[in-house]
């Protein structure tokens, strides 16, 4: 970015953020400088283009960066898997040679419909592919998904993950804490230690993780899948999914 650009940004910003303009600030008590905000106002007035071009830049390096960031975890998961899987619960392939990556939200209506292909999928070819989960909770337009993520961490603890996981799918209906308790004790968990641990700051931790690292990836939406470099998203069907893990199995010419 040229410098002009970097400088003219952050001219603009100190004086916005002296005028409270920016960020979130307490400006109770604090008195307006009228002859400073018309400057302001007048740096904007005569180099509009400016401005324009100065966010286009930013965006373009953000969108530089978050392309290297997925690059490089694309990379990560095919050289060093057990890296990229973190502590996410894994079923399938013991060997993690070909590693699915399902970012998922117990809420979202796309990820049920993908969760009846992801279970066929992997009925299919349990024996030469390694699934793993990362939480991935919207919880601006679904109020259980957090609820239900934590609930699916707990049950993780006791080593029943993979069956939680299945009953929160199938029930997406009755998402709530009734449903969280009775999939518990359907499971066989002990009650007393799965409420301590969904209320626990590690599984506030570990959720937080697995968005960050969705946040650092430009992972937005839900259903999103990751099969070793191949990438694909939305309520896919089981034709889709196979045409991907032919794809990974390819030689590399």
């Amino acid at each position: 970015m040229p410098r002009f650009r970097l400088v003219f940004i952050a001219f603009v910003s100190v004086i916005l953020f002296g005028l409270g303009l920016v960020g979130c600030t307490n400006t109770e008590g604090t008195v307006a400088n009228p002859q400073l905000e018309e400057q302001v106002l007048q740096i904007i007035r005569e180099n509009p283009q400016a401005i324009v071009e100065s966010v286009q830049a930013y965006q373009q390096q953000r969108q530089e960066e978050m392309a290297q960031a997925q690059q490089n975890f694309l990379t990560q998961m095919v050289e060093n898997p057990s890296t990229a899987i973190g502590d996410s619960p894994t079923k399938g392939a013991a060997d993690k040679q070909i590693v699915l990556l399902e970012f998922s939200d117990f809420q979202c209506p796309f990820c049920a419909r993908a969760h009846d292909t992801v279970k066929q999928f992997m009925q299919k070819h349990q024996d030469e592919v390694t699934l793993a989960y990362k939480h991935l909770p919207l919880t601006q337009i679904h109020p259980e998904a957090l609820p239900a993520a934590k609930a699916a961490w707990a049950a993780q603890q006791q080593g029943q993950f993979w069956d939680y996981y299945d009953a929160l799918f199938q029930q997406q209906d009755k998402l709530g804490e009734a449903l969280y308790l009775a999939i518990a004790e359907d499971l066989n968990l002990d009650l007393e230690q799965f409420n301590r641990d969904r209320t626990s700051p590690a599984a506030e931790t570990a959720i937080q993780e697995d968005l960050e690292l969705a946040r650092r990836l430009g992972i937005s939406g839900t259903p999103f899948f990751i099969m070793n470099g191949q990438v694909f998203s939305g309520a896919v069907d089981l034709s889709q999914m196979e045409r991907v893990l032919s794809e990974v199995k390819r030689p590399a010419s």
